[in-house]
């Protein structure tokens, strides 16, 4: 085990952060021995090491393939039919070249590729000069899962003819959009007015939108032409590991140096997760505490389209990768960075946010006392993460864990005589599992926790060893598709042993494994083979947990006890939809005595639950929200015409604006010029939010 560097204490799905710049790591030169060794090291290492051993074969190299053509040419703009099926010839072989180190695949593929981006960079000025007719009715579909590559290069240029439309009435109508609110704050008539009631354009608008295209897209695909032949292997050999699941990933050395910082826990910057995803930059996390948090529009599953500093041109990081789109988005702490984000439902919004640090205050474990009509007092704990400082954690040098918080917040939450209490897990991604498993102790009078299943088969099972409860009262715990993890590890085993009623979505995110470091520069099989420069690492997929009722919390998470509707209930997000995620499965259950004290009445808190939600005109909202934001989310076939992408704007602001007013959406409308709102009180935040009180009202419906 010593070639492992242990992530059992960190649970947490580890992708890019967009926080602090790294000291430069110079690109390592391709060397054709290196990369032949990192294949060998691959080829055997991934198949031994990893939880399901899996072999390295023709099936295994087809899944490669997919990933590999997929990261090559995302968005279906650059290769034609012909050349995908030219390198389908390659799709069973990705194996063979491993174990010989005769590897071909990123060579062939980067050349095909640059020659189609020099095309279409050739095309560029000719379309845009030729111009477009604004109020020709026509479609561009945006979801290349619906589409197929261009049959030649005649239809490849009638795409990029519609791509570069649809770009320019975008940035045209943002222009439109920007002179008149100058307009309105000068008192004076702007262009839009003008615009609405006819069809022509504001001719100088429209040349400035034109000439900000031209030049942003001759930027971005010089910037695809210099990404280097080390770069496509490096994706190559990512694309083989993420064959065996999302979360195992070969990682350069660049790569390897940032999950260093993320692991360290230095946040300067906006303090937001984010991921590849098929050309896209996603976000999947938000950090507590962070600037992103406190600004507070930003949210998971947003992509990012766009970046630039405040008041400065804004660079498309469409296609680019992860690592170079972070450096756009991180920078000193007090600067603006302003990001174009588009919502799942479609929606487009300018998000200004101002870097900071996170504020620490923000991450910790927070509580507060609600009070119901009836004179009851219900207890509010919220555990953003389970954080631990494993550099530091004595508490005599000031280290802290979220156990011991939590311990002195149920203290606190005791002594003020609460008859019942709301355990927050929302949006808590995971942390640290031993403290997982000693948050549930002070839940539990002992007892097992969560089953740990190793790639040898082997099953440890961890315990709450400490038989001391420190709080006895009935618990209720709200769950989302954004708990992960821990979160999950804690929520099953309150929801096992009986002790606890879960409240929330259809499911949480359904992460059940645990991830270790192989550094590829230890071990190697000869001594001169330690003559390379650095090989880089591989994370890899070593364990797998289990409920100590035997289920597995990967694939399918937890499922509540009483679900409700949510605005995320459209979202397609969780492990059941990642790529390759290893599937649900069971174990042996393990012997433990449920609880038999104070708790809530699962059957009786479900079917008031349910009376609640249909009574309720805000969760009648949420659900038309959710409906009409999936019904959006599907229509993936993009207006590029005036009249249409103006009326499909207008809809989708309004029904923002009335999720808003309906207080089913969290406002966005944010500070001007990145100023962010102050904190509310923990509070009166909560005041208005239907989860937290639809708690409230089962704890004064089956409290006696």
């Amino acid at each position: 085990m010593h070639l492992f560097r242990l992530l059992a204490c960190w649970l947490c799905c580890l992708w890019a952060m967009a926080g602090p710049v790294s000291a430069k790591v110079m690109p390592v030169e391709f060397d054709a021995g290196r990369n032949r060794l990192i294949a060998y090291l691959l080829s055997h290492q991934l198949p031994a090491q990893h939880f399901e051993h899996l072999p390295l074969d023709d099936r295994l190299s087809k899944a490669a393939f997919d990933l590999y053509l997929r990261q090559l040419d995302p968005r279906k703009r650059f290769l034609l039919r012909p050349d995908v099926e030219q390198l389908q010839a390659f799709a069973d072989h990705i194996d063979d070249e491993l174990q010989q180190g005769h590897i071909v695949l990123p060579d062939v593929g980067a050349q095909i590729l640059k020659e189609r981006i020099r095309e279409v960079e050739s095309m560029l000025d000719g379309i845009l000069n030729a111009g477009f007719d604004p109020d020709r009715v026509e479609y561009l579909e945006s979801d290349p899962k619906k589409t197929t590559n261009p049959a030649d290069r005649k239809e490849l240029r009638d795409r990029w003819r519609r791509i570069l439309k649809m770009q320019v009435l975008d940035e045209y109508l943002d222009q439109l959009d920007q002179e008149k609110k100058k307009a309105e704050k000068n008192g004076s008539k702007g262009p839009k007015a003008e615009f609405l009631e006819g069809r022509s354009v504001d001719l100088k608008i429209w040349t400035n939108a034109v000439a900000k295209i031209r030049k942003r897209n001759h930027h971005f695909l010089q910037r695809l032409l210099k990404e280097t032949r080390q770069e496509y292997y490096n994706r190559y050999f990512d694309t083989v590991a993420r064959a065996f699941d999302p979360h195992t990933n070969y990682m350069p050395p660049t790569s390897k140096e940032d999950f260093d910082i993320h692991m360290s826990g230095s946040l300067e910057g906006i303090g937001a997760l984010l991921r590849e995803d098929d050309g896209q930059i996603k976000v999947v996390r938000i950090i507590p505490g962070s600037a992103a948090e406190r600004q507070g529009e930003l949210h998971a599953e947003d992509i990012i389209l766009a970046v630039s500093e405040k008041d400065g041109e804004p660079v498309d990081i469409t296609d680019m990768r992860i690592r170079e789109a972070v450096s756009y988005i991180r920078g000193p702490k007090g600067t603006e960075v302003r990001l174009t984000v588009q919502k799942p439902d479609g929606s487009k919004h300018v998000i200004a946010i101002v870097r900071d640090v996170v504020q620490i205050e923000e991450t910790y474990v927070k509580s507060t006392v609600l009070e119901n009509p009836e004179s009851q007092r219900i207890g509010y704990l919220r555990i953003p993460s389970f954080y631990r400082d494993f550099s530091d954690s004595s508490e005599k040098k000031g280290g802290r864990n979220a156990t011991d918080d939590t311990r002195r917040e149920l203290h606190k939450l005791k002594e003020q005589h609460i008859s019942g209490l709301i355990l927050d897990l929302r949006n808590n991604g995971g942390g640290s599992l031993s403290d997982a498993v000693d948050i549930s102790g002070l839940f539990l009078p002992g007892g097992p926790v969560v089953q740990v299943k190793n790639s040898q088969g082997m099953i440890r099972v961890l315990e709450d060893t400490d038989y001391n409860v420190a709080y006895d009262g009935p618990v209720l715990v709200l769950v989302n598709q954004f708990s992960a993890s821990a979160s999950e590890i804690l929520a099953a085993a309150m929801q096992d042993y009986r002790r606890a009623l879960i409240v929330g979505g259809k499911h949480t995110h359904g992460k059940g494994t645990v991830q270790a470091l192989l550094d590829l520069n230890r071990n190697l099989p000869l001594l001169h083979l330690k003559k390379y420069d650095d090989l880089g690492a591989l994370k890899i997929t070593i364990q797998k947990f289990y409920r100590i009722n035997g289920g597995s919390t990967q694939y399918k998470g937890v499922e509540p006890d009483l679900v409700l509707p949510s605005m995320l209930d459209y979202l397609k997000t969780g492990e059941q939809y990642l790529d390759h995620s290893l599937p649900w499965d069971q174990v042996d259950s393990i012997p433990f005595n449920a609880w038999t004290g104070k708790m809530l009445d699962v059957n009786k808190a479900r079917r008031l639950g349910e009376q609640y939600v249909a009574s309720s005109k805000k969760f009648q909202k949420i659900s038309e929200e959710s409906a009409r934001a999936k019904e959006r989310s599907e229509q993936t076939r993009v207006k590029i015409f005036l009249q249409g992408m103006i009326k499909e704007r207008a809809e989708l602001q309004r029904a923002r604006r009335e999720a808003r007013a309906a207080g089913v959406l969290q406002e966005e409308d944010g500070g001007q010029d990145g100023e962010q709102d102050e904190k509310k009180d923990l509070r009166e935040e909560l005041r208005d939010d239907p989860y937290v009180n639809i708690a409230l009202y089962l704890f004064r419906k089956l409290l006696p």
